[in-house]
């Protein structure tokens, strides 16, 4: 085949506009595709950082109205009272759900009390002891209350960039600090 020839098939390849729809829409279609998960995956995340803030509050403002007592909560109570209220948007069991409740001398010392990502695991700081653990205050007490999720990504091309925990999970947390009312021990 002669230039000529060449450079008219190309030519009429140029010309020919017929499937040039449905080109762009399958070079649009992944990109869009992309961006309807990435919107998908944050919304659902967020609503569950949202429950959870909620969850946390209310159980809160049961301990600081001595509506629950150290032996509600006392072991696993706390953390399977939360996570009854949580299974609406986890999984079963809520694996990755973490509690920390405390009474603390001032609010000063709450205040330094924390956490940090290590190892891409959470490690409580400014507490003796270092560990998870479940010991609420009697009437008048300040007392913290921590709650830790692990939430799963579930689209894996956004674990790299929504996942900071091992696993491709992403950390979610709720806070609240608080005195107690003068309610009867």
């Amino acid at each position: 085949m002669g230039k000529a020839g060449r450079a008219g098939f190309f030519g009429r390849f140029v010309r020919d506009r017929r499937g040039s729809t449905a080109l762009e829409f399958a070079m649009l279609a992944i990109p869009f595709a992309l961006l309807v998960f990435a919107i998908l995956e944050s919304c659902i995340s967020f609503a569950g950082q949202e429950v959870m803030a909620n969850i946390t509050d209310d159980v809160a403002r049961q301990l600081r109205t001595g509506k629950l007592r150290p032996a509600d909560v006392s072991g696993t109570k706390l953390r399977d009272m939360i996570c009854t209220k949580l299974e609406i948007m986890v999984a079963k069991d809520c694996p990755g759900l973490l509690v920390d409740l405390r009474e603390y001398p001032t609010f000063a010392d709450a205040a330094k009390a924390g956490f940090k990502i290590q190892d891409r695991d959470i490690v409580l700081t400014g507490t003796d002891p270092v560990t998870f653990t479940v010991s609420p205050g009697l009437a008048e007490s300040r007392n913290m209350l921590r709650v830790f999720y692990k939430w799963p990504v579930m689209t894996d091309f956004m674990a790299k960039s929504m996942a900071n925990l091992k696993d491709g999970n992403t950390l979610h947390f709720a806070s609240v600090t608080w005195q107690n009312e003068p309610f009867d021990n």
